[in-house]
């Protein structure tokens, strides 16, 4: 949820796709570097009511999933969805935002000598990858779009990234905990889906960033994709911007406007620098 693309697309390249997959767009944008401690081993918590189209509480997800993110993990299809588009390329005149209320821009960059802190008691590498787990078990959108999942992979690639799965981690941006929330945008989706979670709850932090993950799928979904929410690398080509998967991936570090921009074509930015990390990851995870 902070600035700077990094390694955490193309984890979710090797994640998500047997192919390339990146997020990437415009122009380069200094990026924050986060310590990281690298777990040895790899990566649950029940949601809240909340009102018409809050997360719901569904079972955690069952698959056992690895240590750090795998390039054997694949998002699925989900039994039940909707008929699919005759194409999935994005629309090149975006319809309106059937969202009109939208979450904090994110904070400008920092600078590159700055440390992260740390506070509280840092989450075991399986309670991380339990709440992970349970965050993408669930359905954010109930009402209005039931059929919009977060593959469990690109949870853990977006936690990968973002923190390194440290949940105590406070970067010098503000972002906190797995997901890198900024606390900002975790008052704006607590007040947005009727929820009251606490950032510096690691499982909680978990499901703010799934939450946000699934608002930016629905608000480019609708505007773009003509509300196919579909987060498949498979539907991906080389080009950067053809897809809901990327488009994203993009909009969780650099905010929702940088990517869907009304009345302008889909963008992804950062693109030499998502493609250089992409080979990168792609012969390292």
């Amino acid at each position: 949820m902070r600035r700077g693309l990094g390694q955490w697309a193309v984890a979710v390249v090797a994640l998500l796709a047997a192919g390339t997959l990146t997020a990437c767009g415009e122009e380069e944008r200094p990026v924050r570097e986060v310590a990281v401690e690298l777990p040895t081993a790899a990566p649950v918590e029940q949601p809240q009511e909340a009102p018409a189209d809050a997360p719901s509480e569904e079972p955690p997800a069952v698959a056992a999933m690895g240590g750090r993110p795998s390039p054997s993990a694949s998002a699925k299809p989900k039994p039940g969805a909707k008929p699919t588009r005759k194409t999935t390329a994005p629309l090149a005149r975006p319809k309106p935002p059937t969202e009109t209320q939208v979450p904090p821009a994110p904070p400008k960059p920092v600078d590159d000598g700055c440390k992260p802190s740390y506070r509280g008691t840092k989450a075991t590498q399986s309670q991380v990858k339990a709440a992970l787990s349970d965050a993408a078990a669930r359905t954010y959108w109930p009402t209005s779009a039931p059929d919009i999942r977060i593959p469990s992979a690109l949870l853990k690639a977006t936690a990968w990234q973002e923190s390194g799965w440290q949940s105590n981690i406070v970067a010098c941006d503000g972002g906190v905990g797995l997901m890198q929330v900024m606390p900002a945008t975790a008052e704006w989706m607590n007040q947005r889906f009727g929820q009251s979670y606490d950032i510096d709850a690691y499982r909680d932090n978990a499901y703010l960033g799934g939450t946000y993950l699934a608002w930016l799928t629905k608000y480019i979904g609708d505007m773009y994709f003509e509300s196919d929410y579909r987060l498949d690398a498979s539907l991906c080509t080389a080009e950067l911007n053809s897809c809901l998967l990327n488009a994203v991936i993009a909009a969780y570090n650099y905010g929702h406007g940088a990517v869907a921009r009304e009345d302008q074509p889909l963008a992804v930015p950062n693109p030499q620098y998502a493609v250089t990390y992409t080979q990168l990851t792609l012969t390292t995870l």
